[in-house]
């Protein structure tokens, strides 16, 4: 009987107990949820806001802006999920000391990824090129299509796609051909020691104002390169638009090798006359 009656009285102390625990646990389990309610909104308020701010600033690129916006959203929660957790008991520095230890382990596995990701921030802050833009490095050429947080994609001039990681685009000299609006151009030709030099170089203007697409400002001129015993080579320097620059190459160069061609000698004809 005896026995009995501890048994009763162990299992209410048991009862109290666990209705205790589940009367504390359950205010934490419904100030973690409220946490995570609360946290969830507001890291999706704050990167909204961030990120319509970034957006109204002049030259902040929409990737970039996304990726800062990103960052706010994740720290947001990660301290919301610390929070969470201190409701429970559980120690927030060996938790934070903990994610730390696996953000280090995590660099150094993705030390090359993360190297391309610095690049890719550095290139839309400084934007040494731009969509639509044509580059060249020391072996990267193309116009650039999309310029990503780990790569940027390129078409090249024969049409064919290629992706660059944005480490080998950042610790490379970059010549950027669409950035200015006009470009420089030079047409050299070789004339022989019995030609006329002031005939040359007005054939060559000649041709320059001929065409449209070379700029008046500042004006075309020709000038004499490099000369020898047997012959000199006269230049033909103009400006044309960055558009046009191809268009402009491949016209006068055409005309040129056309203005300057000799007309081939007649040909004693053949026969005795009649």
């Amino acid at each position: 009987m005896e026995q009995a009656s501890n048994i009763v009285v162990a299992t209410r102390a048991a009862l109290a107990q666990l209705t205790a625990l589940a009367i504390q646990y359950s205010f934490s389990v419904v100030g973690a949820i409220v946490l995570l309610i609360l946290g969830w909104m507001l890291a999706g308020f704050l990167s909204r806001w961030a990120h319509a701010g970034m957006s109204r600033i002049h030259g902040i690129d929409a990737t970039l802006a996304q990726f800062f916006t990103n960052i706010i959203r994740y720290v947001i929660l990660v301290l919301v999920i610390v929070m969470v957790l201190g409701q429970f008991g559980v120690q927030t520095a060996s938790v934070l000391a903990a994610l730390g230890a696996a953000g280090l382990a995590v660099g150094l596995a993705l030390q090359g990824t993360l190297q391309n990701i610095a690049a890719g921030i550095m290139l839309l802050v400084l934007r040494p090129f731009r969509v639509g833009e044509s580059i060249e490095t020391g072996n990267v050429s193309g116009t650039v299509v999309d310029v990503g947080l780990f790569a940027t994609e390129l078409r090249t001039a024969d049409g064919v796609f290629r992706m660059a990681p944005n480490s080998t685009l950042w610790n490379v000299p970059i010549t950027n051909y669409s950035r200015l609006r006009t470009r420089r151009h030079e047409i050299t030709v070789t004339i022989g020691s019995g030609d006329s030099l002031d005939e040359a170089q007005a054939k060559l203007m000649k041709l320059a104002k001929a065409e449209p697409r070379v700029i008046k400002d500042p004006a075309p001129m020709t000038y004499v390169a490099d000369f020898d015993a047997g012959s000199a080579k006269v230049t033909l320097r103009y400006w044309a638009t960055s558009g046009d620059w191809w268009a402009t190459h491949n016209a006068l160069t055409e005309a040129t090798k056309l203005a300057f061609d000799k007309p081939p000698e007649s040909s004693p004809s053949s026969g005795e006359p009649a």
